[in-house]
């Protein structure tokens, strides 16, 4: 039975992708105020170390996890440690590394997230690890001070809040909302190439939602400014968590009700490819050299899903 392009997906998508598979059992709702200070007395206790976008890793078989012990070694702050969660392992939780990632002793190696992800460094389940840790720990770095009377806040409920002890205002961590889409038209489908992008990368368009906006309607108008293409309807169909710093890509399709482009500054280059160029493509095969993202990003996913349902 072949998969319909608006019809609910037989799995669910977003496992394949990037930064997704995370297996850690949050347990939210029995957070406390200490319940870091608890996850670390756990002899057990796995840490992550993360300083300048970069992971660290022990350079002896590149393991990512430290014990407590190791992690006082790298000098990390664990005082600004936060709990990610338990696995059948233990607590795990991810910490600031306090020391320069250009003065690293020899058992300790950086490495930036994306060469993590890109290398496929670590597995899916510890990617989603990472991608949840440095969100957390980069919303921490930014949100110091309270936005309401900019006093200094602090760190409660493990790391899911801060508070404000001058004028008790509670914060919660952000996640900024971007939607990518995949227009689609009979047998051909919408990318395009930003002025970033090697010229041989064409992938789906995207754009950040905005206040008041639905996920719906942020996709038809980003498609329409970007590449003056009117959708109709707009299905969802996967999301990747992107920690560059705290973003979550909402990945859906999008019917379109025209096929003459006119592009804006945001493209370099945009046009329809049919079926077969895009399987093509994804095979490394295309006539023209044309290059799709790599398996791990939801562009990937969104186009080979629709590639494949035909």
């Amino acid at each position: 039975m072949k998969f319909r392009l608006f019809d609910a997906p037989m799995r669910e998508p977003s496992q394949s992708v990037g930064f997704g598979g995370n297996v850690i059992e949050r347990l939210s709702e029995k957070r406390t105020d200490d319940s870091v200070e608890k996850a670390l007395a756990d002899p057990s206790a796995r840490l992550l170390l993360m300083g300048g976008g970069r992971l660290f890793f022990k350079t002896e078989g590149l393991a990512a996890y430290h014990t407590l012990a190791e992690a006082r070694d790298a000098e990390a702050r664990l005082a600004d440690a936060v709990l990610l969660g338990f696995t059948p392992e233990g607590p795990v939780l991810a910490a600031p590394a306090g020391l320069d990632v250009e003065e690293l002793p020899e058992a300790l190696k950086a490495i930036d997230y994306r060469s993590v992800y890109a290398q496929g460094i670590v597995d899916a389940a510890d990617l989603g690890a990472l991608a949840q840790g440095a969100s957390l720990l980069a919303w921490h770095s930014s949100h110091r001070f309270c936005s309401k009377c900019g006093q200094p806040s602090v760190m409660r409920d493990g790391g899911y809040k801060r508070f404000c002890p001058a004028c008790e205002t509670l914060h919660f961590p952000r996640t900024d909302p971007v939607v990518i889409m995949l227009s689609v038209s009979g047998d051909q489908c919408l990318l395009g190439r930003g002025a970033h992008f090697a010229t041989s990368v064409f992938s789906a368009l995207a754009g950040f939602v905005e206040p008041g906006e639905t996920i719906e309607n942020a996709v038809r108008r980003e498609t329409l400014e970007e590449a003056g293409i009117t959708l109709g309807r707009v299905v969802y169909h996967a999301s990747q968590p992107w920690p560059f710093p705290y973003t979550l890509m909402i990945g859906c399709y999008g019917e379109a009700l025209n096929e003459n482009i006119t592009i804006d500054a945001e493209l370099e280059a945009c046009r329809w490819f049919d079926r077969e160029e895009v399987l093509s493509a994804l095979a490394g095969t295309h006539a023209d050299g044309i290059i799709i993202p790599p398996s791990g990003a939801i562009a990937h996913t969104l186009i080979r899903d629709w590639a494949e349902s035909g």
